[in-house]
């Protein structure tokens, strides 16, 4: 039988178990995953924590309502409660502080730790990241929007990366299978019901709050990204006055899958600077 590597260790969180993952040793690094159908923090991170746990120390949980966390049958999906679950999760890990990387939905996630527990973040790095007002993009209607199939999952993951030879049959599968299994679907549908710009905007951070952060930022996007606009990092750029901007060209939303190495040597060099991932 074969083991699932999405399925890591378990820790309690408030009202339900988080699973996650935990590699690597050095100073701490909480990853924050995505929202598409069927991600886990493995499969949005496995790359990353493969390159950066040799440095790092490397932590991924699942968010509430993803992968392989365990939630109640009444909880509701929002920012403050995600949020409740960061801070339980470090707490209970007894990390007083880390480096904070968010892709996307976790972006805005890893703003809101910075924003309301600013001891507990060292520094931030947020790639394609939600978290300012824009106009929600068909990609990302289309993900939030997704119901199971085979034929769904394969178009939605079209948005996703700009070479579209890395969506083959296997990945579709697997993602599907994922985003099928019991509970899965019931706890997606909850989260972003349609009209879905108003989960943009719940997701978005106050202005001031967002200008108010002080830690070093680097924001992180692909030029081509079709489900959260490259100007939103360009925002984030303006409000976050100690931050810097790395574009990756013919690069979509998988930052981290379609300029893996790249993607990882960046992260390093900012997090830990006297560090570098060797060259293969």
């Amino acid at each position: 039988m074969s083991i699932n590597p999405e399925i890591g260790q378990t820790i309690r969180t408030g009202p339900f178990s988080t699973n996650y993952h935990d590699t690597g040793t050095g100073a701490p690094v909480l990853l924050i995953h995505g929202s598409g159908p069927g991600v886990s923090a493995w499969a949005n991170w496995r790359l990353t924590l493969a390159a950066l746990s040799p440095h790092l120390r490397c932590l991924a949980p699942d968010m509430a309502g993803f992968g392989y966390s365990i939630v109640p049958a009444d909880y509701h999906f929002t920012r403050q409660n995600w949020l409740a679950q960061l801070i339980a999760f470090l707490d209970a890990k007894g990390i007083e502080r880390t480096h904070v990387v968010g892709n996307s939905f976790g972006g805005s996630m890893a703003l809101a730790l910075a924003i309301t527990a600013p001891e507990r973040v060292e520094k931030v790095v947020l790639m394609g990241s939600v978290g300012v007002p824009f106009t929600l993009t068909p990609g990302l209607d289309a993900v939030w929007g997704y119901t199971p199939s085979i034929d769904n999952m394969r178009a939605i993951m079209a948005f996703f990366a700009y070479d579209q030879s890395l969506i083959g049959d296997d990945l579709v599968r697997m993602r599907f299978e994922a985003s099928a299994r019991a509970g899965v679907q019931e706890n997606y549908a909850a989260m972003f019901p349609a009209p879905r710009q108003r989960w943009v905007d719940a997701m978005s951070h106050r202005e001031a709050d967002i200008r108010a952060v002080t830690h070093k930022t680097l924001l992180v996007h692909g030029r081509d990204d079709r489900i959260i606009p490259l100007k939103s990092s360009l925002t984030l750029n303006q409000w976050i006055d100690n931050s810097e901007v790395h574009v990756f060209g013919r690069c979509g939303h998988w930052t981290q899958i379609e300029h893996a190495e790249s993607f990882a040597a960046l992260i390093l060099s900012f997090l830990e600077p006297k560090r570098e991932v060797p060259s293969h």
